[in-house]
């Protein structure tokens, strides 16, 4: 099962909440570099953040459920 990245966040908490969203809608998630970044500072900044990753299959409705989030928080 190959991982697509489809939010990146410089903060692990940002991080959280979108799986946290993307879990609760049924769509299989995974957070990477999260613990480096709470580890090691600057880490996130040069890494590229930390990743919240679904499975290729899932790629179109985690995009849409973290877009129709972000309209909300406008």
């Amino acid at each position: 099962m190959s991982l697509v990245t489809v939010f990146r966040a410089f903060n692990p908490i940002e991080a959280q909440l979108v799986r946290s969203r993307l879990d609760a809608a049924g769509i299989p998630v995974s957070v990477a570099h999260e613990t480096a970044t709470l580890t090691t500072e600057g880490y996130s900044g040069t890494t590229g953040g930390v990743l919240v990753q679904v499975p290729e299959e899932s790629v179109a409705d985690a995009r849409a459920l973290i877009e129709s989030a972000a309209g909300e928080s406008a």
